[in-house]
């Protein structure tokens, strides 16, 4: 089936959103084998895009994502993840870190391997809708970029999005400031510097990719009629994956410890936090929240949360965990050094973090979660 008759066949719609987090995407990849495994049963060859309609990342969740959607296994992604995890974090040149601390070059040319340097976002290779997020730092704006071959930007033409190489639109979704240099995209006449999707509200894009699933305004040039996914509880599911919070909290603290240098340190890290909380929130708000730990004291997990709509519009699961020093041993890993898994570039800590992800997946991931939607 075509990517257009795809996702304008009938029926529910199963959608997959993957957080940012650097090299902690190997412990999104580990609850993703959980539910891969639900999905798979009594399925040779199963891959997730056999089911999922739609798949959303940021950062390391965009190559997780753009993995996915191009056809890929759960298995296959982990590997790439061990196998060039030592090259994407190749520590750049001493003088050259003024400006990033990592080359481009080695995970440049290992998602050019994976994906093809000639295969587009428009690429027919991608066998489900993607959402990659990144920040354009030309325009001082969030860019998420979809293959929906309905949307806006994305008709034949001088300004195509859909003729972007994909490699490179996960290279600027990854390329996290002080970590990676920017990738420049050539967009028409113009060159355009992309930063880390992360760097804006949507490092986790799970509601921004409900948005662009359902508004008509993201889908002007589908038939009348057609304009958008139809939402209810039993009509979409929505699941969205953390790569571990490594809230800092610090109760010792003193108003004359927080100069420049802390402010500098801390407030980028604390706006993502913040920013991360209220996109989960407002997914547990339209959505029907049947699986997430507490956002706060307050909120809760929010599970049976009733107001704001009617009627909830789609079926909600968040599975993630905080690194902290609790967090690790209500899972089982108090073996583990919080700080060694909290590092987005420590590739050191892979095994732990895989570790830490099973642990995720063995405790919150449940069958019963999916009840209406598995096959």
């Amino acid at each position: 089936m075509s990517l257009q008759k795809r996702i304008l066949s009938k029926g529910p719609k199963k959608l997959l959103a993957i957080d940012g987090g650097g090299i902690r995407g190997v412990l999104a990849l580990e609850i993703l084998a959980e539910i891969e495994k639900l999905f798979a049963k009594d399925r040779p060859g199963y891959v997730l895009a056999d089911d999922f309609d739609y798949f959303a990342g940021t950062s390391t969740g965009g190559i997780i994502a753009a993995g996915l959607a191009y056809g890929k296994s759960v298995a296959e992604i982990v590997d790439f993840y061990v196998r060039s995890g030592p090259k994407m974090f190749e520590r750049e040149w001493l003088l050259a870190r003024a400006y990033a601390n990592f080359k481009s070059e080695p995970l440049a040319l290992e998602l050019q391997s994976v994906f093809g340097a000639d295969t587009t976002l428009g690429s027919d290779k991608l066998r489900t809708l993607l959402l990659l997020v990144l920040r354009n730092a030309t325009t001082d704006s969030p860019w998420p970029l979809s293959n929906n071959p309905f949307a806006k930007y994305n008709c034949p033409g001088k300004e195509c999005n859909l003729d972007i190489p994909l490699w490179q639109l996960v290279r600027a979704s990854t390329a996290a400031p002080t970590y990676f240099p920017p990738e420049a995209i050539k967009i028409g006449d113009k060159v355009h510097l992309f930063v880390d999707g992360g760097m804006t509200v949507y490092n986790d894009p799970a509601f921004q990719m409900v948005l662009m699933a359902t508004l008509d305004r993201y889908w002007p040039l589908a038939p009348e009629g057609q304009r958008g996914w139809a939402t209810g509880e039993k009509d979409m599911l929505v699941v969205s994956v953390g790569t571990g919070t490594t809230p800092i909290a610090d109760a010792a603290l003193r108003a004359s410890d927080m100069h420049l240098l802390y402010n500098a340190s801390h407030i980028p890290a604390a706006l993502m936090n913040a920013a991360q909380a209220e996109q989960d929130v407002l997914c547990r708000t339209f959505g029907k929240c049947l699986a997430g730990d507490p956002i706060d004291l307050e909120l809760g997990d929010m599970i049976g949360a009733t107001g704001l709509v009617a009627q909830k519009r789609f079926t909600y699961l968040r599975y993630n965990t905080e690194l902290t020093k609790s967090a690790l041993e209500s899972l089982g890993c108090g073996h583990i050094d919080p700080a060694a898994v909290s590092d987005l570039a420590a590739v050191s800590a892979i095994g732990a973090l895989r570790e830490v992800g099973r642990a995720v997946a063995g405790k919150k991931v449940k069958a019963a979660h999916f009840a209406g939607f598995l096959a």
